[in-house]
């Protein structure tokens, strides 16, 4: 009974988190849609938004799956970089080195107040810079895949946990489109954006329990 309790709350938790992910996106989408000063305007920041809201959602469907250190795919389980470049790749069609800290070469800089859903939040889990990485949902909540033995799951930003280790954040679907063509062929030919090999895992990330 306990056991059938506890699934019926995480699904709970789960869907409330998806309304809040929506209602975010709606109220960041509907401002950038007043804001437009032209047709052209409106036109970019509509395909912006129809992007981010599908990498939200596609996060978000992920809820659940299991951590699995080095993993890219939900049947086997992901690791936090695999679940990014999974996202990334399926929603649309950019395809990212394999570690955080390589995907934080890439994108605009943007400052913690001025998070949108769908841009990628970084933070330093194992005494290094960049070593996790999450995809920012609104409402000051991120998904990700967390350490050994956790699953796919949706976190507060507020956490003195995160608030402590937090390195950062990208915004890589406002990046101009010759950014985009370099991570594919980056991608494609093995190598890093400081021209070295790609690693095929990522260190494992480590966090207390519950944070």
């Amino acid at each position: 009974m306990d056991e059938i309790n506890c699934a019926t709350g995480y699904r709970a938790r789960c869907l409330s988190a998806c309304f809040a992910a929506a209602a975010a996106l709606v109220a960041t989408f509907s401002v950038g849609h007043a804001r437009a000063a032209s047709p052209a305007g409106d036109a970019s920041i509509k395909q912006a938004s129809n992007a981010s809201a599908e990498v939200v959602f596609r996060a978000l469907a992920l809820l659940g799956v299991r951590y699995r250190f080095g993993g890219n795919t939900p049947e086997v389980g992901l690791d936090c970089s695999g679940l990014v470049k999974l996202v990334f790749q399926e929603t649309v069609g950019m395809v990212l080195p394999r570690r955080s800290d390589d995907m934080s070469r890439y994108g605009q800089s943007i400052p913690m107040p001025d998070l949108q859903p769908g841009d990628l939040v970084y933070f330093n889990t194992m005494r290094l810079p960049f070593s996790h990485v999450g995809i920012y949902i609104g409402d000051r909540r991120f998904v990700h895949a967390p350490s050994s033995g956790g699953v796919v799951r949706v976190e507060s930003m507020d956490l003195d946990y995160w608030m402590k280790r937090f390195d950062g954040a990208r915004r890589l679907l406002d990046s101009p489109a010759p950014q985009s063509e370099r991570l594919v062929l980056e991608a494609a030919s093995g190598t890093s954006a400081s021209g070295g090999p790609q690693s095929s895992v990522l260190a494992e990330d480590r966090y207390p329990s519950g944070n």
